[in-house]
């Protein structure tokens, strides 16, 4: 158990690591390239690592990882679209290496490839990729046809067009890459606009990729040159420092370089409708992607209002809304979270997660088929959770305990790893006053 007590304000600045899912989809770029990329401040943490692991195995050369906790330039000379060779797979913990690869290996006709991982992915269902992939003539192979162990025989691939029933980046993201391979266009219908860092890597290494109103297209490609791929702060990461911040009296902070791509601040645009005081001031663009410095000051919790989050907001906020509900708690009023099934699909079921953690506090908190309804009481008790593996609720137990009555001591804080190995100790800097 680690315990997190009630603080004093936190101030000064930091950069936080670099971003997650940019991470995972320049690595798998890079290995569907040809010759050399460079990715400058790739992040270091479990579920990239497995990414990085992944590509090796398939045959790409990897080099300049640095420690654990760091953003390393690594280069990887890919092995082009064709050239993966078979191997079986761990993907550990990473849900997005385990969506976003099979699109790729599908379409390389006779290669045998086979994708596990931990306890967790085992839960977590490959249908909503399989079931796309098979239509564009995909071989594969998944147990009771929806978990895996996923086992892939690379086959012909004809282009689709596929209209999405819940908006996700991820399914997206696999259909594109299958599509670079595919016969004809594939065109990819969102209902609902998902974060696009797939769509802008493809097309600076050179693929033919275009929105044409609610789809993305995409068109067969012979070669990648991604050349250099430059990775920003990542905002899911810095949300924690928001809410803390947000929550905890006294405070000041000042985020670096941070990712503000519209398809990912959600959680910004929520937390100002929450009475929020949040200032973002652009600083130009990184890798292709939109940063900025983000300042955020602590505000009473009279101040903050409930309010209701649903529709086009939720994909846009879909890993922060954890935090959004954890604000919830503090606010004056009911937060209602609609239309957010895919939590069910996280690392945890996190809408029985966020329940039961929030819960164990001292908040109080009614969860439906697709979300939830936060009761806001101005403020939290305190209490013991447990992580489940889940690295979002080992964090939002952290900064929770922050700015509790008592105190909260969090079970399994180690599954921050998964994406931000340092948190402790950045947490720990802006708590000392640094950063």
């Amino acid at each position: 158990m680690t315990r997190f007590d009630p603080t004093g304000p936190l101030r000064g600045r930091l950069r936080p690591p670099s971003d997650k899912s940019i991470s995972h989809r320049a690595a798998l770029i890079a290995a569907m390239g040809e010759g050399e990329t460079a990715i400058k401040g790739y992040l270091d943490a479990a579920d990239t690592r497995s990414t990085l692991a992944a590509v090796e195995a398939l045959g790409a050369r990897v080099e300049g990882l640095g420690v654990a906790g760091l953003e390393p330039t690594i280069r990887v000379a890919g092995v082009g679209l064709s050239g993966a060779r078979g191997a079986r797979i761990d993907v550990g913990n990473a849900g997005t290496l385990l969506r976003l690869l099979p699109g790729w290996l599908a379409g390389q006709e006779g290669g045998e490839w086979t994708l596990d991982g931990d306890d967790s992915i085992r839960r977590r269902p490959v249908d909503r990729i399989a079931v796309p992939l098979r239509e564009m003539g995909a071989r594969l192979v998944c147990r009771e046809e929806r978990l895996p162990p996923l086992q892939i025989t690379g086959a012909p691939l004809q282009g689709i067009t596929y209209e999405m029933p819940v908006a996700s980046a991820q399914v997206k993201s696999c259909l594109l890459f299958a599509g670079l391979l595919a016969e004809g266009e594939t065109r990819v219908i969102e209902g609902l606009p998902s974060r696009d860092h797939s769509e802008r890597m493809l097309a600076a290494a050179g693929a033919i990729v275009r929105r044409e109103s609610d789809s993305v297209v995409i068109e067969p490609a012979q070669r990648l040159e991604p050349g250099e791929i430059a990775i920003p702060a990542d905002i899911s990461s810095a949300a924690f420092f928001v809410v803390a911040a947000l929550l905890v009296g006294g405070s000041e902070v000042v985020l670096e370089e941070v990712g503000i791509n519209p398809t990912r601040t959600g959680l910004l645009a929520i937390l100002s409708r929450m009475g929020a005081e949040i200032e973002v001031e652009p600083q130009g663009e990184r890798g292709g992607e939109p940063t900025g410095r983000i300042r955020v000051r602590h505000v009473r919790p009279e101040q903050l209002q409930g309010v209701e989050v649903e529709g086009a907001e939720i994909p846009l906020a879909i890993d922060e809304l954890p935090l959004v509900a954890l604000v919830a708690c503090f606010a004056d009023g009911t937060t209602r979270i609609r239309d957010a099934a895919e939590l069910r699909r996280k690392e945890s079921d996190r809408i029985l997660t966020i329940a039961a953690a929030l819960t164990a506090m001292g908040g109080q908190v009614d969860t439906t088929e697709d979300g939830m309804e936060i009761h806001g009481a101005g403020g939290l008790r305190g209490g013991a959770i447990d992580s489940h593996g889940d690295h979002r609720i080992a964090m939002l137990g952290a900064v929770a305990g922050l700015a509790s009555f008592q105190g909260v001591e969090v079970a399994g804080m180690d599954a921050a790893a998964v994406s931000y190995p340092g948190f402790e100790v950045d947490l720990g800097s802006l708590l000392d006053g640094g950063g």
